[in-house]
C-alpha cells in the first residue's frame, strides 16, 4: 500500500497545520492495514479466505493503499492550489519528497532485511538476495522483481513514481485544467483494462504506478476544494461521498468479497470518487463530528507517526505469527486472537520510538545543518541547566 506520509506541498506548506484531520485518516489508515495483515497471514488461502465470514471486512488492504493515494495527491496538491497550480520547483519539489519519506524507509528496509534474514523470511520465494537490497533500496520495486524483505514496501515505489510524475500532472492542471488531467491519465488506464481478456486485467507484482495513477489524480483534483467559493465548500460533500460509494460497495456485496478483490483493477477506479469528496468533506470540516473524532489527541497522535507504522509493522506481525504464536496456541482463530494482542500494541509503541528516531526529525528539519543545529542547541541548553543545578 501506498505510505500514509505527512504530506507537504509542493510549494513546501506544511499540510497538518493547514487541514484539520488529514492526519487522523493516516492514522485510521494504517492501523487497518496492521489489522489487514494480521488477518491475512493468520489465515491462508487469500482471497479464499479460511477465516470467519464474519471477519471479512478486514480483507481490503488494497482499498487502503488507494485511499492512501488519494489522501496523497489531495495533501499535495493543496499549496499548488493556493497558488495558481504552480510547482513552486520541481527540484525543491522532489528534495523534499527524499527528505521526507527515504531516511525512515531505509531505516525500516535495514531493520526489514534483518528480520527477514535472520527470523522470519517475508517472501515466499525466501530470504532477501543482494538484488532485493539494490531494487528497494532504490525504491524501483515497481520496475523490477526481488525478493521482498518486507510486503508492505511494494506502494512505496509507487508512491516514489508518482512524485516523479507530480510535476508534469500540476502542468498539465495549470495549463488546461482539472477534466483534461482526469482524461489524459484515466482513459488509457481504462482502454487498457477493456482490451484485456474478459476486461478484467490481471495485475502482477510490480508495474502497478499507471493502474493506480487515476486514483493519485483524484486527490489532486480533490485538492481544489480549498480554493473553491464558499457555495461550493458548503456543498454536503460528505454525503456526495456516500452516495458515490454505495454502488461500489453494492456491487462487492452482491458479488462477493473474492471477485471484489480480484476485480480490484475496476474497484480501485470506482472508489475513488468517494474517497476524494469524503476528503473534501473532512477539509472543509464537515461532517463535525467525524472531524472532531479525526482530531482527537489518540487519532491524531496515531496520523503522526502512521509512516513508520506502516513500513515496520509488517515484519512484526509475520514474526509473531509465524515464530511466537505456535508456542502458544493453535492455528486459525486463536493465532489471530493472539496476534492481536501481541503484535499490534508492538507494532503500535514500535512505531511511536521508532518516529522518535528516525521520521520525526526530518519533518522539522529541512536539512542536516538544521538538524546539527538544533541538537547543539539541545545539548546546550541541557549543559546549561545541569549547570544552574550544581
Amino acid at each position: 500500500m501506498a505510505a500514509p506520509v505527512e504530506e507537504e506541498g509542493a510549494g513546501g506548506a506544511d499540510v497538518r497545520r493547514q487541514v484539520l484531520g488529514l492526519d487522523g485518516l493516516r492514522g485510521l489508515a494504517a492501523l487497518y492495514v496492521v489489522l489487514f495483515h494480521c488477518w491475512l497471514y493468520t489465515f491462508p488461502g487469500y482471497p479464499n479466505s479460511s477465516a470467519p465470514p464474519w471477519l471479512d471486512g478486514l480483507m481490503f488492504g488494497r482499498l487502503a493503499v488507494v485511499f492512501f493515494l488519494v489522501l496523497s495527491g489531495f495533501s499535495l496538491a493543496i499549496s499548488p492550489a493556493r497558488h495558481g497550480w504552480g510547482s513552486g520547483g520541481v527540484a525543491q519539489f522532489l528534495r523534499r519528497r527524499a527528505w521526507r519519506i527515504l531516511p525512515p524507509y531505509w531505516a525500516a528496509l535495514v531493520m526489514s532485511l534483518i528480520i527477514s534474514w535472520f527470523v522470519v523470511p517475508a517472501s515466499r520465494f525466501g530470504p532477501p538476495t543482494d538484488s532485493s537490497i539494490l531494487v528497494y533500496g532504490l525504491l524501483a520495486q515497481d520496475m523490477f522483481t526481488a525478493p521482498t524483505p518486507n510486503g508492505a514496501f511494494w506502494s512505496i515505489g509507487v508512491e516514489a513514481e508518482l512524485y516523479l510524475l507530480f510535476p508534469l500532472l500540476l502542468f498539465v492542471r495549470r495549463r488546461w485544467g482539472a477534466a483534461v488531467l482526469v482524461a489524459v491519465v484515466t482513459l488509457p488506464v481504462i482502454g487498457r483494462g477493456l482490451m484485456a481478456a474478459g476486461a478484467s486485467p490481471v495485475e502482477g507484482a510490480n508495474w502497478l504506478a499507471p493502474n493506480l495513477a487515476p486514483v493519485f489524480v483524484a486527490g489532486m483534483v480533490g485538492a481544489g476544494i480549498v480554493v473553491a467559493s464558499d457555495r461550493v465548500r458548503r456543498l454536503p460533500w460528505g454525503w456526495f461521498a456516500v452516495l458515490a460509494a454505495v454502488p461500489v460497495v453494492a456491487l462487492g456485496v452482491v458479488r462477493g468479497s473474492v471477485w471484489t478483490v480480484t476485480h480490484y483493477f475496476w474497484v480501485d477506479l470506482a472508489i475513488a470518487p468517494a474517497m476524494t469528496m469524503l476528503i473534501a468533506a473532512v477539509a472543509t470540516g464537515r461532517p463535525a463530528v467525524l472531524v472532531r473524532l479525526l482530531t482527537a489527541r489518540p487519532i491524531r497522535s496515531l496520523g503522526s507517526f502512521s509512516y513508520s507504522l506502516y513500513l515496520i509493522h509488517l515484519p512484526i506481525v509475520l514474526a509473531v505469527i509465524r515464530r511466537v504464536a505456535p508456542h502458544f496456541v493453535s492455528p486459525g482463530l486463536p493465532t489471530f486472537g493472539f496476534t492481536l494482542i501481541a503484535a499490534l500494541p508492538v507494532s503500535v509503541i514500535g512505531a511511536w520510538l521508532f518516529a522518535r528516531i528516525f521520521e520525526i526529525p526530518f519533518k522539522g528539519n529541512r536539512s542536516w545543518k538544521s538538524m546539527i543545529a538544533l541538537g547543539r542547541s539541545h545539548w546546550t541548553g541541557r549543559s546549561a541547566r545541569d549547570l544552574q543545578r550544581l
